[in-house]
């Protein structure tokens, strides 16, 4: 037998040309999904084809799922790369070393099975090469892991004992395309299909339906290869396919995403049609649906499961687009690769604008200069026009489909020119999409990715300079906005630019979900876990919401950045600004809600009467009267918006009265006794001037802190310029802070303690002054902090850290939550009255890193203390300290002391998105600077 198809750069042969990707036609179909042999090779050549043929027997074999990846059920072990090959870069060569798959399926055909007509084998999805028999007939080997392939099989089929005999190898010549940023994971991985072909039967079509918004109708055309009728009685369609019928309609948009459902009869099949109207243009150099230019509010999306990777489930796919549209996301890339055809049609249904990927990225050529790069080889370009002819037949009479994109980070040459050449003229309705072209030869969009403020801004402004053509084309990020880990940073200033600037049409964060897989081990595994010879750690990890699909802090962020509402309290005004940040929706769907809060508790509430304000309209809408007055504590107001399934989709806030500051003067003293100071309710060591106990409860001491775990944006990437601070504040010691004691004076009405704060090998440091009052049941800390030295670096944080031996378990605070919060990440913070268990507060980032700050706090009540801050501060309550959570790679190397460790932080640096993108703005910069923040700490009573 020989193996030479694993090499050949062509796509494969025996398939049957693309066509349109449909469900729920009137012929019958059989699934072939379920339990399969399965026999595990080490190489290409291990086994002849005898396996194949009928009669073999596979008892001794063992069984996997299809769909699913040989690696995740037990055999192998999977491999992360983000860019590298993980196989020597010889093209189109791959490994003797052949992790191969052999798999057996036998069925019967179900009752009832047409005995005439003809049918189709198809497979949905393959990695990376597969060579197919059925009833020990060779049908033929493909290539193009995301795509659909069919094969004629009618002719095979015998009424029982059929045996599918598929031979799947992790590497080959089609592995150079599919260097993706995700785990390399064979196997048969989407549904394996059995399709009766009745004479007559719907072969492709193509669905067009524009959109006249001047007119408000539609334009319907099915062209079909099969020729039928196309009906669709709520719109009183009923036309012969090739003809062009115009009527009323409602049309598609992302927000308001009407389909009509209508039939293609041929007479031998009925295939149902989901037609949505709409129609997208290059105009006035924006990109425009029905129209009206669209502001992309988007994310990257591969598909994950933690058990079952690629192989996702209809549950699954529902979910990924119900949280998305609950979180305010209007746009996906499908990165990198088209996705299961199910997930357009849940697109269409929901309405989400897609960028639809092919599935092509040749990244790992970059380590060569690009040479050799099969793009811009001759030889490669059958095989990329495969997979773009794949993509396009499969997925075009999805109207959620707004662009095409060649692919991703596979740098340039004339392959993708002749994909672009191929697809405008296969599709002249829709656009073309790719982010390596940076002189937009073969686009329709200037795309980018990771660029900063600055430069996004100047791009906004027409200052970019670059081609002519380029200059006149809207720009998009396609990736930003690097969500790995604590973040992404600088969402909320990247959206005011696009809201500013009309060129720039929105963005797509990078991605949407961390890629852990379950592991018994660690919680979640990611690249280096399975002994992998390459791999990029947790770079893997770097999405909006968890493996589990939990929602990040940063997809909670990301949702109140993009609300489409936006909502402006002016307290001192007593009016609320609405402004309706939609691009096609107005707001009569939406009911609005005030209420007026003390400490964080609303003590009224009403409706607001709001306008249906028309997309960009805004309005001016008058608040009740003040209720009562607050008796000192601070009052404020949040209005909110909510829909008709009672989901917030917008919310404001503003203080109305801020609280009243006590003016009782601390009159204790300090007293000496045996080894300690008295002063006030609280006890200090009268060596160190360490605080030791406040009334029965137990402290370890407050100490200028300044370390933080770095979080994977802090580290940086490798490639990325500019500082990476997690490394610079390690190489200047910031991790190992001294504290030198100074002197401690017991004056006539203060404690004060001075000491200097510095690192080994360093001559830079902190002088940090503690200074005590108290009264009979409070005690006063101000810290004062002067920088020595030269400072070339921000501060990881400024604040204290005490402990509470006795432990914690509940927190109850007044202030920004319910989430965590910096700098750069706050949008989403809302002032109220929090209840939470120390547990609850900590964010499990799949690898520890700083996480569970909460904002804004003007008190906090945990541990037997309550908390004060003068006016506020940052909280953050852990059961191990910032050098334990430094040191966990995985979630299960922490382990609770008996301890609870608070840090009562001034200030913190921002957190940016320099794992891959932009570091922080200078505005959430902590430079080092003179210093002074205070707290007011009483015990708790019962």
């Amino acid at each position: 037998m020989s193996f030479s198809y694993v090499e050949d750069v062509l796509p494969g042969h025996g398939a049957l040309p693309p066509r349109a990707w449909y469900a729920g036609s009137s012929a019958a179909s059989l699934s072939l999904n379920g339990d399969w042999r399965f026999r595990l090779s080490p190489t290409a050549d291990a086994h002849d084809e005898s396996f194949a043929a009928q009669g073999y027997d596979a008892g001794a074999w063992s069984e996997v799922a299809v769909p699913g990846h040989w690696v995740l059920q037990g055999h192998g072990a999977p491999i992360y790369t983000n860019h590298l090959y993980p196989f020597p870069v010889d093209p189109p060569h791959v490994p003797t070393e052949n992790p191969t798959g052999d798999h057996l399926r036998t069925f019967d055909l179900p009752d009832g099975w047409p005995a005439e007509g003809g049918a189709t084998l198809r497979f949905d999805g393959v990695e990376s090469c597969a060579r197919v028999w059925l009833n020990g007939t060779d049908l033929g080997e493909f290539k193009g892991s995301r795509l659909p392939h069919e094969f004629t099989v009618g002719h095979l089929l015998k009424p029982a004992g059929n045996v599918l005999a598929v031979r799947v190898h992790q590497w080959s010549a089609g592995s150079y395309l599919e260097d993706q940023d995700q785990w390399w994971l064979p196997g048969i991985f989407r549904d394996v299909t059995l399709l009766h072909r009745p004479a007559d039967c719907a072969l492709d079509f193509f669905v067009h339906a524009s959109y006249d918004h001047t007119a408000g109708t539609g334009a319907l055309r099915v062209d079909s290869d099969a020729d039928g009728r196309i009906t669709v009685p709520e719109l009183g369609v009923d036309a012969a396919t090739g003809e062009t019928v115009t009527v009323p309609v409602e049309p598609w948009t992302a927000e308001t995403p009407r389909l009509y459902t209508g039939t293609l009869d041929t007479g031998g099949e009925r295939v149902p049609l989901r037609v949505g109207f709409r129609t997208v243009e290059l105009s006035d150099g924006l990109i425009k649906v029905n129209g009206t230019p669209v502001l992309f509010k988007g994310v990257n999306r591969h598909e994950w499961h933690p058990e079952h990777g690629r192989a996702l489930d209809p549950a699954t796919m529902r979910r990924d687009v119900e949280l998305m549209k609950r979180h305010h996301i209007n746009a996906v890339r499908t990165s990198h690769y088209p996705p299961h055809p199910a997930f357009l049609d849940l697109c269409d249904e929901y309405g989400l604008w897609v960028i639809d990927e092919c599935d092509l990225e040749t990244h790992g050529f970059v380590e060569q200069g690009w040479r050799d790069n099969p793009v811009d080889d001759d030889r490669w370009t059958p095989a990329l026009l495969d997979r773009a002819a794949r993509m396009v037949e499969r997925d075009k009479n999805h109207p959620s489909v707004v662009l095409w994109s060649l692919g991703n980070e596979a740098g340039t040459g004339r392959g993708l020119t002749a994909m672009a050449e191929w697809i405008r003229g296969r599709d002249p309705e829709r656009l073309v999409h790719y982010e390596g072209d940076l002189d937009c030869r073969d686009t329709d969009v200037y795309s980018r990715m990771y660029a900063d403020h600055a430069e996004v801004e100047r791009i906004g402004r027409g200052l970019d300079g670059g081609p002519a053509r380029r200059r006149a084309l809207p720009f998009i990020l396609c990736e930003y906005a690097h969500a790995m880990g604590n973040g992404p940073g600088g969402l909320a200033d990247y959206q005011r630019l696009f809201e500013t600037h009309d060129r720039l049409q929105g963005a797509f964060v990078w991605e949407w979900i961390d890629h852990g897989i379950a592991d018994e081990r660690y919680g979640y595994a990611y690249g280096g876990d399975f002994g992998e010879e390459l791999h990029d750690g947790n770079f893997v990890c770097d999405g909006l919401v968890f493996p589990d699909r939990t929602p990040s802090p940063g997809l909670t962020e990301f949702k109140k950045v993009i609300e489409p509402v936006r909502i402006d309290v002016d307290a001192p005004a007593g009016t609320v600004r609405i402004t309706n940040r939609y691009d096609f929706r107005d707001l009569s769907g939406l009911a609005f809600s005030w209420a007026y809060e003390v400490e964080g508790e609303a003590v009224e509430a009403g409706s607001l009467v709001v306008p249906p304000l028309a997309p960009g309209e805004h309005a001016e809408v008058k608040l009740p009267a003040t209720p009562a007055d607050g008796r000192g504590k601070e009052t404020q107001w949040t209005v909110r918006a909510i829909d008709a399934d009672d989901h917030e989709v917008a919310w404001g806030q503003a203080v109305a009265d801020p609280a009243t500051v006590r003016t009782e003067a601390f009159g204790g003293r300090p007293v000496r006794g045996q080894g300690s100071i008295a002063l006030g309710p609280a006890e200090f060591d009268a060596r160190t001037g360490e605080l030791r106990r406040l009334g029965g409860v137990e402290v370890v001491s407050p100490l200028l802190d300044v370390w933080r775990a770095p979080t994977d944006n802090d580290n940086g990437a490798s490639w990325q310029g500019g500082e990476r601070l997690g490394l610079l504040w390690r190489q200047f010691g910031l991790h190992r802070m001294r504290h030198r004691l100074v002197g401690v004076e017991p004056g006539d009405d203060a404690l004060t303690v001075r000491t200097r704060v510095a690192p080994a090998g360093r001559d830079i440091g902190l002088r940090a002054v503690y200074r005590w009052i108290a009264d009979a049941d409070r005690l006063r800390l101000t810290v004062s902090v002067r920088p020595e030295g030269d400072w070339r670096l921000p501060l990881p944080r400024l604040g204290i850290r005490l402990g509470l031996p006795g432990g914690a378990d509940a927190v109850r605070w007044f202030g920004g939550g319910p989430g965590e919060a910096y700098p750069d990440t706050r949008a989403a913070s809302r002032v109220g009255l929090w209840h939470s268990d120390v547990d609850a507060l900590q964010t499990p980032y799949v690898r520890p890193q700083e996480n569970g700050a909460r904002a804004d706090v003007r008190w906090a009540e945990t541990g037997g203390l309550r908390i004060d801050g003068e006016p506020d501060f940052s909280l953050t309550a852990r059961r191990w300290t910032s050098e334990q959570l430094d040191a966990a790679e995985h979630l299960t190397d922490l382990t609770p002391t008996g301890t609870v460790w608070l840090n009562l932080d001034h200030a913190q640096q921002g957190i940016g998105s320099q794992s891959c993108g932009p570091g922080v703005l200078p505005q959430y910069r902590l430079t080092p600077g003179p210093a002074e923040f205070s707290f007011t700490f009483r015990e708790l009573t019962s």
